[in-house]
């Protein structure tokens, strides 16, 4: 059957575990909190759009970058969807029982479970910044056929740090 989580709407207070919440600045303003703080020293910084078709809001499949910071938000200013976990990268040197060693990056981590995840919704001119290592599932959506999203991370991502876990049920975001 799966497991049903409800969706949070999204605020700089209840997303701080897993990152920044980003909203609109004036221009000409100075470097501060509001932007977003990124880690991009491990590679060549990749922006584009990415465009997404039929999500849905149901899911298995979790993920997470070890290595980089991620930014993801709506062209358009749509309402969507994030799924997350905190992360669980530890130390290869040190016994952890359950941890599993990532084929990308070669680093060690605990498998999130589905009780750690946490969904929010995410609407109007706002951005997201995950931390490195947040299990992430989304941007999800449920309503049109497809949306486009700004993505910010690094050119080998998606090649050299891309660690998905698959739960055993489906997850399905309620809102």
């Amino acid at each position: 059957m799966g497991l049903k989580l409800r969706a949070v709407p999204i605020t700089e207070v209840n997303f701080r575990p897993f990152g920044q919440l980003l909203g609109k600045i004036g221009d000409g303003c100075e470097y501060g909190s509001g932007d977003a703080q990124l880690n991009l020293a491990n590679g060549i910084p990749r922006f584009y759009l990415m465009e997404l078709k039929k999500t849905g809001l149901r899911f298995k499949r979790i993920t997470h970058h070890a290595r980089v910071t991620q930014c993801l938000g709506s062209v358009g200013a749509h309402p969507w969807y994030m799924a997350v976990s905190l992360p669980s990268i530890v130390d290869p040197s040190s016994q952890h029982e359950g941890a599993v060693r990532s084929n990308a990056g070669g680093h060690s981590y605990l498998p999130p479970s589905h009780a750690s995840v946490q969904v929010f919704k995410i609407d109007g001119p706002r951005f997201i910044k995950l931390n490195e290592g947040t299990w992430h599932a989304g941007p999800l959506f449920g309503d049109r056929d497809s949306m486009v999203f700004y993505n910010l991370e690094l050119s080998d991502t998606n090649v050299v740090d891309h660690t998905t876990h698959v739960f055993e049920d489906d997850v399905l975001i309620e809102d």
